[in-house]
């Protein structure tokens, strides 16, 4: 990533269109599969996914920003992040009460991800 980028950016060569719906997307992990994508934003600085995890952690949604997508595969309808299972399970829980756009919302996942806010 360059310094121009946040973590809620897409990465450039990620295979990411604008506009583009991932919504139903399988989600691979660098270790294997976690879940499916609930919902999306490609807005400009404010771009997610949000993972329902399934059974595999009971049913949890995972908020990870644009910037752990590694790679989508359209074709195949899947998306690739740069995380490990582990790191996605121990991630703070997204809640549908909490407001994604909210500043100080984003800024516990940007802090749990490592990376600065903006």
């Amino acid at each position: 990533m360059t310094l121009h980028t946040t973590i809620w950016n897409y990465r450039a060569g990620s295979g990411y269109e604008p506009g583009a719906d991932l919504t139903g997307f399988k989600v691979e992990a660098t270790d294997g599969h976690i879940g499916k994508i609930d919902e999306h934003s490609d807005e400009a600085g404010a771009g997610y996914i949000v993972v329902d995890t399934g059974v595999w952690i009971f049913g949890r949604h995972v908020l990870l920003p644009a910037s752990t997508i590694q790679r989508v595969d359209r074709p195949g309808e899947t998306v690739h992040v740069d995380r490990t299972k582990d790191q996605i399970k121990a991630a703070p829980e997204f809640t549908r009460e909490q407001q994604p756009r909210d500043t100080g919302y984003l800024e516990q996942f940007a802090k749990y991800y490592g990376m600065p806010h903006m």
